[in-house]
Parts: structure tokens; sequence; C-alpha cells
């Protein structure tokens, strides 16, 4: 952990200051808990009157308020919260186990410099593995994977062989990549199985959350492009391809051959079904179904998923429903006794 001046990061983040350029920051936190010594921000304006109430010794805001701290003004806070956060305490460390001699590494892998190979490890035949890539225990990379640079594994995960993982791609526990798609051929009552002869293509700087599997292409390949992250619990069926940027929060489930534009945004538990396109820049809310091709810059929601304005109105009357069915049942009845009175 650091500590830094209020001055040094306004200079980090080329932001500029109200207050004691001297204050001393050695902690980050919530606009509600944080204290002094501490740095904390606003990015969402619902949480404005809670920087009048802080106790904090900066804000991070974007523009000057009335506040009791003092204040780091930048044009994107959250994005600045992250780099001093980073600077104040670092991303997680990983011990420095060098190769294992409890690792099984087949004679023909090829593993770069600086590599740490954790025990219970397994590494296929013709692996090639760049440098500075950390494997924790229990790994397991098929024959034939290609990995880049600067790779983590955390325990447990899965990688199926022929799957190529480009460069800073963070895969967390449990993750299964480049397994068998869920494709079968039903003839008379039976289902066979049809073989996957696709692979998986994790580009640069992909992070894949804990208990995610991504399937292998049937026939073509299953792509999750460069910087997207996926969340945990995440499933993505045979051949689809994700665009670079794409966030898909837990419990998101896409389809087969699905095609997701670049820096689409899933909520949690949204179901894509497959051969169908969403554009770039899409934004789905939780819990919607998609089964309609999205054009760019969308924001859908609902089941099916229609534009996002249209779906909450209709949400929004579904609890009065059963008030709606009475009165309707009502004039109803009143109309049946006008027709026998006119009868």
């Amino acid at each position: 952990m650091k500590t830094k001046t209020l001055q040094e990061l306004a200079e980090y983040v080329g932001g500029r200051f109200i207050g004691d350029p001297n204050i001393l920051i050695r902690e980050a936190s919530t606009l509600d808990k944080a204290g002094c010594g501490e740095i904390t921000f606003l990015s969402n304006p619902k949480y404005e009157p809670l920087v009048k109430k802080t106790k904090a010794s900066v804000v991070i805001v974007p523009k000057e308020m009335d506040c009791p701290a003092a204040q780091l003004i930048v044009e994107d806070p959250y994005y600045s919260f992250m780099k001093i956060l980073v600077l104040l305490h670092g991303h997680r460390e990983h011990p420095q186990v060098g190769i294992s001699p409890n690792a099984h590494i087949a004679p023909t892998a090829q593993i770069g410099q600086g590599c740490q190979v954790s025990h219970g490890v397994t590494i296929g035949e013709d692996v090639k593995i760049g440098k500075n890539c950390y494997f924790y225990p229990g790994v397991f990379i098929g024959p034939r994977v290609q990995i880049g640079d600067e790779c983590i594994f955390y325990p447990n995960v899965v990688v199926y062989d022929g799957t190529i993982i480009g460069n800073k791609v963070i895969i967390q526990s449990n993750a299964s990549i480049g397994q068998d798609g869920f494709g079968f051929a039903t003839h008379k009552g039976e289902h066979h199985k049809i073989p996957q002869i696709g692979r998986v293509i994790l580009e640069d700087n992909v992070e894949i959350g804990a208990c995610c599997a991504v399937e292998r292409g049937t026939l073509d390949n299953t792509i999750i492009g460069r910087g997207s992250k996926i969340g945990d619990l995440v499933a993505i069926g045979h051949g689809t391809k994700l665009g670079s940027g794409c966030l898909l929060v837990p419990q998101v489930g896409i389809a087969g051959s699905a095609i997701i534009g670049h820096h689409v945004v899933m909520g949690g538990q949204v179901g894509v079904v497959g051969h169908i396109r969403v554009g770039n820049l899409v934004k789905i809310a939780a819990k919607a179904g998609v089964i309609n091709d999205i054009p760019d810059e969308a924001t859908v929601g609902g089941t099916p998923a229609i534009d996002i304005t249209k779906a909450k109105r209709a949400y929004a009357l579904l609890e009065s429903l059963p008030e709606m069915r009475k009165k309707l049942k009502e004039i109803e009845r009143r109309l049946a006794d006008l027709s026998k009175e006119n009868g």
C-alpha cells in the first residue's frame, strides 16, 4: 500500500484540486464509509447528497461541488478512481513458485520465460505458452493450445485442445474453455452427438469469469473479441462471435452462432437465441430474452426484448392487470344486460 498527497494524485490523473495539496491519502472507500486519510468518488448523480455529508479527506468529482472534503475534479471520476485505487493498492500479487516439480508438463510443450506453474497443473503435448504467465493449482491445458504473454489461469481452469489465447488474458477459477458445443442430430427419437471441429479464440485482454463455459464451434470458431469481459456463470454457445469491448454480466446465456457486435452490454440473466445478430453498442437490460436481431446502439429490455421505453411501459402495466381484468368483466356484464334490454 502506498501513501500519496492530493497534489500527487491530481498530477497522476490529470485533474485539478480544491484544498490542501499536502493532504495524505492512504486508502480508498465509498462515499458513506470513507474517513480521514481516505479518498472516494462520485459518478452517479443519485449519490450526490452523500457528498455533502462525507467524512473522506478527498472526493473525486466531475465538477466543483458543496463538499466538506477536498475535491479532485476530473472528467471521468470512476475511471480516475480506478487509476488511483491501482496506484494505492495494486492488483493481486501472485506467489513466485517457478515450475513446480509436481506439475505434469508434456515434453513437447514450450513454456516462455518468467512463467509460474503451480503444483497439480497439467500442460499437454505441443502447447505453446508465452512469457510471464501464471498457472494456479489444478489448471489443465490441453494439447496444441496456444497462449500469449502475461496470462493468468486461476485454480481448476480447463482449456481444451486447440484453443488460442491472446496476451494478458485472465481466466477465473473453474472456467471451461473449448469444450464441445451442445450439438446433436435427433433421428428417430435418439440424439446423436455432432463432432465439434471448430475451436475457441480468446483475443487480447479478455477476462473470463468463474464457472463460465465457452464452447468450441461445430464447424466455425467461437471468438471472444479483444478487451471483452465476461462475468461469472456465463455460457457462450458454439460458433458465437463476440465483438471487442463487450461486457457480459453474470448468468448471461448466448446460444450457438449468434453474432454480437462490439461494446455490447448485457445485464444479468440475459438470454440470447442462436443465429441472430446483435448490433454494435447495444445495451440489453437484465433478464431480457433476445429472439430477434437488434440494430446498432439500441437499448432493449423484456421478454421478448423490445425497445426499453416500450418495455418499461409494458411492465408498469403488469400490476394493474388484475384490476383492468375486473373492470373489463364489469363492462362485458353491462353490455350483456343492455343487449338483453334491447333484445
